[in-house]
């Protein structure tokens, strides 16, 4: 079993940056897809970012395109998620996901992914 550790989250203004990150445990993190995924109050988890074993394949939510970016180190079993010009509506709980299993996927959906962290609380203020 895999476990995912958030850190970096906080409280910001609005114009301001946050750089998440998330450690795994395991020995196999070069074989996961990551994501970034986020759930504000009242709403459903939706998708921010994602990105392949060998960070090539970069994917963004239209809402955070510009503004984040996603990385990773593999010989830290680490992921990224640097946020800049960080806005109110970036609210919200971010969730840091692996994805263990080979084969196409709706990287968007929550179902895409087999690990997940227990979440690190990103507040904006305007």
């Amino acid at each position: 079993q895999e476990q995912l550790v958030e850190s970096g989250g906080g409280l910001v203004q609005a114009g301001d940056s946050l750089r998440l990150s998330c450690a795994a445990s395991g020995r196999t993190f070069s074989s996961y897809v990551m994501g970034w995924l986020r759930q504000a109050p009242g709403k459903e988890r939706e998708f921010v970012a994602s990105i392949n074993r060998s960070a090539a394949g970069l994917y963004y939510a239209d809402s955070v395109k510009g503004r984040f970016t996603i990385s990773r180190d593999n010989a830290k079993n680490t992921v990224y998620l640097q946020m800049n010009n960080l806005k109110p509506e970036d609210t919200g709980v971010y969730y840091c996901a692996a994805r263990d299993r080979f084969g196409s996927a709706w990287l968007e959906k929550t179902t895409a992914y087999d690990y997940w962290g227990q979440g690190t609380q990103v507040t904006v203020s305007s």
